[in-house]
């Protein structure tokens, strides 16, 4: 797949530049030509003779040198089918959003035309401040694909989403967007992420921990395979692909206003939100004062959108997922069969490596007809494989 192709793997200052290595040697093994540019801060972290070894060509440091022509930059980016930044720093992320060509990678950037992929890797509260998600929003607006980061313990001490996606998740990416295979193609695809915000007043609300990232891979792997997507997400930290459709919104209602909006148009609804099973009956204005006393809420709940899109759908698929703890499979069953879906997700929430928050889910898929496939512990982009494999049969 990635054989004779021409890759400039850019690394940046972060701890994580010692995972290029493995990600320049996974490329090799491919037998894909690389070329590595490393901004100055990097070669403090991983040598570039390491780097010029592995991959057999010289290594671009930081700015323009005699050894390098004044338009080498250009040359490269004639050249190569693909940049791929990782680590990418917040720093690199900004110049790239804001067309600062300070150093050969910046400028490169600058004048690459083909796909261009930034894995970012920073501390958390760096990768989720407005400015650097405003500056990846806009980066995956003009094209740019962004790989999210992964949630786990950081170099600094701190817990959160930051961390270098796995190299395994970086690869597969890479490889996708050389693979030609759009098994979707022409088809519309309806997603929707993340948990849905039911507010007490003005400043607090009732949700869970759902991170939206299922969704979001869904949406994700369901346009690689050629498919119009439309994700419809609650509140995340998450970035989708380039070309997908994103409607943001807040509680379960404007959820199900947007889904009966766009559910006709669509051949196949996937809802892998996390939409909240009750509300406030009223919500209160302001903020509540704390009064040192015990507050009731009283709770309606929230209409069911599964359910009314399985009586709506004409011609569409329709996949919902049951987060199960007791009696997973007969449970499954009868959201199935109540809600007229065609197949239902499964997660035991009870299991390690399953549930929210995390890069893994380990999945039963239940059909209309009863019959239960298990799957073992994967990577969520695994998981959305297998679904979207699924619901291409129920679509041809």
């Amino acid at each position: 797949m990635l054989s004779g192709k021409h890759i400039v793997l850019g690394i940046t200052g972060s701890i994580a530049a010692y995972k290029a290595v493995d990600i320049l040697r996974a490329f090799k093994k491919k037998s894909a030509k690389v070329s590595v540019v490393m901004s100055r801060p990097a070669a403090n972290f991983i040598s570039p003779l390491t780097l010029e070894t592995l991959s057999g060509q010289p290594v671009l440091v930081g700015r323009f040198n005699k050894k390098t022509s004044n338009l080498q930059h250009i040359y490269l980016a004639r050249e190569a089918d693909m940049l791929l930044v990782a680590p990418a720093t917040a720093n690199i992320i900004g110049k790239f959003a804001h067309g600062i060509a300070d150093d050969f990678l910046s400028t490169l950037y600058l004048a690459f035309t083909n796909k261009v992929i930034i894995a970012p890797a920073m501390n958390v509260h760096m990768y989720t401040h407005k400015t650097v998600v405003n500056n990846m929003m806009y980066l995956a607006d003009i094209g740019v694909d962004i790989i999210p980061a992964g949630e786990g313990e950081l170099a600094c001490g701190d817990t959160g989403a930051g961390r270098l996606a796995d190299v395994d998740i970086i690869i597969e990416h890479v490889c996708s967007c050389f693979d030609s295979k759009k098994s979707l193609l022409g088809k519309k695809i309806l997603i929707t992420a993340g948990a849905s915000r039911e507010q007490i007043d003005d400043f607090r609300f009732i949700s869970n921990p759902s991170t939206g990232k299922m969704g979001y891979v869904l949406a994700d792997e369901a346009k690689r395979r050629g498919a119009e997507v439309t994700l419809i997400s609650a509140p995340t930290n998450l970035l989708p692909s380039k070309q997908i459709k994103l409607i943001k919104i807040n509680t379960a209602q404007e959820m199900y206003n947007t889904v009966v909006n766009h559910f006709d148009h669509f051949d196949a609804l996937v809802m892998a939100a996390a939409v909240a099973d009750y509300t406030p009956l009223n919500k209160f204005s302001g903020k509540i004062k704390k009064q040192g006393k015990p507050l009731t809420i009283e709770l309606k709940p929230t209409i069911d959108i599964l359910k009314s899109m399985g009586k709506r759908k004409k011609k569409q698929v329709v996949v919902g997922f049951a987060a199960e703890v007791e009696n997973i499979i007969e449970n499954a069953k009868e959201k199935l069969e109540q809600k007229n879906l065609d197949m239902i997700v499964l997660n035991d929430i009870s299991k390690k490596g399953a549930g929210f928050g995390l890069d893994t889910n380990i999945i039963s898929i239940i059909d209309k007809a009863g019959n239960v496939a298990e799957y073992p512990i994967m990577k969520k982009e695994a998981v959305a494989g297998v679904i979207l494999d699924k619901v291409e049969n129920l679509l041809y």
